[in-house]
C-alpha cells in the first residue's frame, strides 16, 4: 500500500489529527482504551508496519516505528503506546516466524485484522522482566500447560493474542529454561484482572492476565527451545525501547508546542508589553528547545544504528530510553511552569502530559536499569552479571 517512509507517516500523521485527537480527552478522563484510533491504524494497512515486505508487511524497522509514535503521541500518548506494543509484538512474531505462525498471525495483522501484544512482566520479577517466573509443562509431548500471572499488560483483554514469557519446569540447562509463547485471546483458563487505573497513560487498558492450566500447542512457540533471551535483547526489548521513546518525545514536542503558544499570545494589560519580549523568557524556552532537540537527535540516532545494524545499537537504544525518560518530565514540568497558573488547572493539556510523562521511569526496562546496561557495555561486562 506505501511505497516509502514518508507516505506511511503522513498517514498516520491524518489519521492522528482526525480521529486520535479528537478522543484524547475522554480516552484520558473515561480511562477508556482508543478503539477508533487502533482499529483506524489497522484499517490503513498500518498495523503491519514492522512486518517484512516477505510476509505482507510494510517492512519497517525501528526508526519508523518510533517517528510513528512520536506524530500519534502528539495528539493522545495512550494511543501511541498501544500501538507501539502491537508494532512490538508483530516484529516479535516476524523475527523467526513458522509457516503456522506467519499464516495464523501475520498475515491477519497485515490485513487489519488481528492486534497483538506482550506479556513478559511479573510482580515477582520486577526490573528483571527477563526472568519469567510464570511455569510451562509438558501436557503432551507436542503442547504445555502454562501457569502464572503476568503483570501490567498493555491492550490487556484488547487484543487478539499475546507474546507470552514462561521458564520451563524441570529443566536444568540454563539456555533452555526461558521460551516465548503465542498465547490467543479466547484460549481457555485465561483469565484478566482488574484494569489498572494510573495517574497517566489511562487508556492504555492495562490489566493482570491469570494463567491457570492453559494449555498451549508447540506450533506457537516462538522460536527454538530456549529463545526468549535471544527474543529479548535482539527484538523485543530494540523496538520496545524505539517505541516508548518516539512515544516519550510526541510528549515533550507538545509540551513544547503548548508553552510556545502561550507565551506568543500572554500581553501585560499595565503596559501593553507581551511575555514574548522578556530576555529571561526567550532564553528559559531556548533551554527547553534544546533540551528536546539534542534527546530526539540521540532517539534517532539510536533507532538508525539499530535497523543498519551497528555494533552499538544496543548501547545506543539504552541510554536514547533513558535520556528521554529523564528529559520529558523536565520539559513538562519546566513548560508548565512557564505558563502558570493557565496550566495548572486540572485538565489541561500540561496536565494530562505531565501525568504522562511520569510514567516512563517506571516502565521496564527501568531508567536505571538502563543506565548499568549501558556502563556494562561499554565495560564489556555481561548484562545479566547479578541475575
Amino acid at each position: 500500500m506505501y511505497s516509502d517512509e514518508s507516505k506511511i507517516l503522513k498517514t498516520v500523521e491524518e489519521i492522528s489529527r482526525a480521529i486520535i485527537s479528537e478522543d484524547a480527552q475522554s480516552t484520558d478522563e473515561l480511562a477508556h482504551w482508543p478503539e477508533r484510533g487502533i482499529r483506524s491504524l489497522q484499517k490503513e494497512g498500518l498495523a503491519g508496519l514492522t512486518i517484512p515486505l516477505e510476509y505482507g508487511g510494510l517492512g519497517q524497522g525501528a526508526n519508523t516505528l518510533a517517528r510513528a509514535c512520536e506524530t500519534i503521541s502528539q495528539y493522545c500518548s495512550s494511543t501511541s503506546i498501544c500501538y507501539g506494543m502491537h508494532a512490538v509484538g508483530s516484529a516479535v512474531i516476524a523475527s523467526k516466524p513458522t509457516t503456522y505462525q506467519q499464516e495464523k498471525y501475520l498475515t491477519p495483522i497485515c490485513e487489519g485484522k488481528h492486534l497483538t501484544s506482550l506479556a513478559l512482566n511479573e510482580v515477582g520479577s520486577g526490573s528483571q522482566f527477563y526472568l519469567p517466573q510464570t511455569r510451562m509443562q509438558y501436557h503432551t509431548e507436542a503442547d504445555y500447560n502454562i501457569n502464572g500471572v503476568k503483570s501490567s499488560v498493555i491492550n490487556g483483554s484488547r487484543a487478539d493474542s499475546y507474546i507470552v514469557s514462561a521458564v520451563a519446569e524441570g529443566s536444568d540447562t540454563p539456555g533452555e529454561q526461558f521460551n516465548c509463547f503465542m498465547v490467543d485471546s479466547d484460549a481457555i483458563a485465561l483469565r484478566w484482572g482488574e484494569k489498572w487505573n494510573g495517574i497517566g497513560m489511562r487508556g492504555n487498558h492495562t490489566r493482570d492476565l491469570l494463567l491457570e492450566n492453559v494449555k498451549i500447542s508447540g506450533m506457537n512457540r516462538l522460536g527454538k527451545f530456549g529463545d526468549q533471551i535471544w527474543y529479548v535483547f535482539n527484538v523485543i526489548t530494540p523496538y520496545f525501547l524505539s517505541a516508548i521513546a518516539g512515544t516519550f518525545l510526541g510528549i515533550a514536542y507538545t509540551a513544547l508546542n503548548e508553552v510556545t503558544n502561550h507565551i506568543k499570545s500572554r500581553e501585560f494589560s499595565f503596559n501593553g508589553r507581551t511575555l514574548a519580549s522578556s530576555s529571561v523568557i526567550q532564553y528559559q524556552l531556548g533551554c527547553l528547545w534544546a533540551k528536546y532537540s539534542r534527546v530526539r537527535a540521540l532517539v534517532y540516532y539510536a533507532t538508525e544504528c539499530y535497523d543498519i545494524k551497528q555494533d552499538e545499537a544496543l548501547i545506543a537504544l539504552f541510554s536514547a530510553k533513558a535520556e528521554v525518560a529523564d528529559s520529558v518530565v523536565e520539559i513538562v514540568n519546566d513548560s508548565m511552569t512557564l505558563c502558570g497558573g493557565h496550566a495548572c488547572r486540572e485538565g489541561s493539556r500540561l496536565d494530562r502530559l505531565l501525568r504522562d510523562a511520569r510514567a516512563l521511569h517506571v516502565m521496564q526496562p527501568t531508567t536505571d536499569l538502563l543506565r548499568i546496561w549501558t556502563g556494562r557495555s561499554l565495560l564489556d561486562q555481561p548484562l545479566l552479571a547479578d541475575t
